[in-house]
């Protein structure tokens, strides 16, 4: 038995040849068409893409990954534990918001989840293989060690959240975090509270630092004292704990900053359970705006952090990048929060 010529896929697929035939060019033009090349007249490519809408002409994607060396994907990197990952809301709005621009471009979300300090070497052999055309980097913190590594492997790169370090070598959005921690603390302020703690997030985080120093520079200028804090971790375990520390410490505590709307869900559940009247005897504010606060009890004043609006502008950020080719001039957008007032400040 003869095989099959070189124009015919013995599948019954239609073939490039049959494409570049039907066109009136050849071959190679009619790759660098299908393919997004550079060196293709528009009447040719014209001529390409009318003769793979009416052939049904589907690309080999593996042969098409050799010709542009993409892979059309997206890794999105979440250096967290699973099960902070799908019971923080924060995270489902970011990945939506991502996988929605993505899907605008026929592009894949690889989603890779990296447990701190266990995962960093084999996170990176796969970044660094050229499995992904891009990476997008979520809830970073400082030992994971993703801003070194990424700068030092020039891959399109974008961070939600200020990196680490080489921030002046990558790309990131971010809210004014600062601005925001000033925020919440003026409220309660502005409401007369003489003794005002907060609970912090991680350490480690660059969100945590940044809110913390917004209300450190609130109390500041008010001529408060900077000792009522606790450190969390961003669940509402967390909160809780933290929360049951500063009223053991200061019992006259009478407001309360909290760097996220989960720890306050936990905050309030104690306060409820010590006894404390929300916002009678302690006022309470917390950060994100992302679907927690409008549930406590009391409904939560908070500080709007536009998570779907921060993964969009990233996404879009790197998406930019790798049209470029090479690695572009860093970009980075800093968004200005804002407060929603309800019933908890």
């Amino acid at each position: 038995m003869r095989s099959a010529p070189e124009s015919v896929d013995p599948r019954g697929a239609v073939t490039l040849d049959q494409v570049a035939s039907a066109a009136g060019v050849s071959r190679a033009t009619a790759s660098r068409a299908i393919n997004g090349g550079n060196r293709v007249s528009p009447a040719a490519r014209s001529a390409v893409e009318t003769a793979v809408r009416e052939l049904g002409y589907r690309p080999n994607l593996a042969a098409r990954s050799l010709v542009t060396r993409r892979t059309d994907s997206i890794a999105v990197v979440v250096p967290e534990p699973d099960e902070r990952v799908f019971a923080d809301p924060f995270f489902a709005r970011t990945l939506s918001a991502v996988n929605r621009v993505l899907a605008e471009k026929d592009l894949q979300l690889v989603l890779l989840l990296a447990r701190p300090g266990r995962d960093d070497d084999r996170l990176l052999r796969y970044l660094g293989n050229s499995h992904v055309d891009g990476v997008l980097v979520v809830s970073h913190h400082r030992s994971d060690g993703l801003s070194d590594r990424l700068a030092a492997l020039q891959l399109h790169a974008a961070f939600v959240g200020r990196p680490w370090t080489h921030a002046d070598k990558l790309s990131f959005v971010d809210t004014d975090n600062v601005e925001g921690g000033r925020l919440a603390t003026q409220v309660l302020l502005e409401r007369g509270c003489s003794r005002i703690g907060t609970v912090s997030g991680p350490a480690d985080m660059t969100a945590s630092l940044d809110r913390l120093e917004g209300w450190r520079s609130a109390m500041r200028e008010a001529g408060q004292p900077l000792d009522v804090v606790e450190q969390g971790d961003f669940t509402e375990e967390g909160g809780a704990r933290a929360t049951r520390a500063l009223l053991e410490r200061h019992g006259d505590l009478d407001g309360l900053f909290v760097a996220s709307d989960l720890m306050a869900a936990g905050a309030l559940r104690v306060l409820a359970e010590a006894g404390r009247r929300v916002p009678d005897d302690v006022a309470v504010v917390g950060y994100d705006d992302l679907g927690v606060a409008e549930r406590t009890t009391p409904p939560l004043t908070t500080v709007s952090n536009p998570t779907g609006e921060l993964a969009t502008r990233a996404t879009r950020m790197l998406l930019e990048s790798l049209a470029g080719g090479e690695p572009a001039t860093p970009m980075r957008l800093i968004v200005t929060p804002t407060l929603v007032r309800r019933a908890s400040a």
